[in-house]
């Protein structure tokens, strides 16, 4: 049940961040600060980890995001997102999710320019961040959503 919630907000992120290169603060803070109640009322991430494991994840989460952040390529919703994520889960999950999203936009790179020409223009529409070769910093989150899938089959 919280990998399905998780999946959700994760999906909702994604899909902002493809369309419009952004995260909303509403999505970003409003799961850090579930996951920070769910710390001090339980002593437990959602995921049932120890509230220091949520503290370490969090902290995992910023140092593998901020230096993405401040060499402008990461956005501070990509930082805020992880680290709403740690909160909520533990490291090895954040660890694997952030090899994940690596691995996944690696292999976007590679396979963008030849399964973009095929797409439908709507669907390109909706998705014009994504385009390969348009910029430098593509979206972050749908590349997270695809590593806490791999994360989520390979941890459980």
């Amino acid at each position: 049940m919280h990998s399905l919630v998780l999946l959700i907000w994760l999906a909702l992120c994604a899909a902002q961040d493809a369309r419009q290169r952004r995260i909303s603060n509403v999505l970003t803070f409003g799961a850090g600060a579930l996951a920070l109640i769910h710390l001090w009322v339980t002593g437990t991430t959602w995921f049932g980890a120890d509230a220091q494991q949520g503290w370490w994840a969090a902290a995992i989460a910023l140092g593998l995001t901020v230096p993405g952040n401040f060499m402008g390529r990461m956005g501070a919703g990509d930082v805020k997102l992880m680290t709403a994520m740690g909160l909520a889960t533990n490291g090895l999950f954040i660890l694997c999710a952030f090899i994940g999203a690596g691995i996944a936009s690696l292999l976007w790179l590679l396979i963008a320019p030849r399964v973009w020409l095929h797409m439908s223009q709507r669907l390109r529409e909706h998705l014009r961040y994504m385009e390969p070769g348009t910029s430098k910093k593509l979206p972050f989150a749908p590349f997270v959503l695809l590593g806490v899938l791999a994360s989520i089959h390979w941890i459980h």
